[in-house]
């Protein structure tokens, strides 16, 4: 079950709630009964762990992106691991 966090527009107070994804969202604030509490968007908690295909083929931070080149020269030549490298 998901973990969704709630905040009342009128009081301030802030709440981490247990739900079903079925479950209606709650309305009422526990703190002070009125009915301006929401759901707020948060990030998602899950990280990407193991020797997957996430760890291989992205978790290295290299980019393929080639450098800007100066103004009348070449292109600037992309990575050796870049796709459009092997293409060329």
């Amino acid at each position: 079950m998901p973990i969704y966090a709630y905040k009342c527009d009128a009081c301030g107070f802030s709440k981490d709630v247990l739900q079903k994804m079925s479950d209606a969202p709650l309305q009422e604030c526990p703190s002070c009964g009125k009915n301006t509490f929401s759901k707020q968007l948060t990030a998602a908690g899950f990280q990407l762990k193991g020797s997957g295909w996430y760890a291989t083929d992205f978790k290295g931070g290299s980019s393929c992106a080639p450098a800007p080149a100066a103004s009348g020269d070449a292109p600037a030549a992309a990575c050796a691991s870049c796709p459009v490298a092997a293409q060329a």
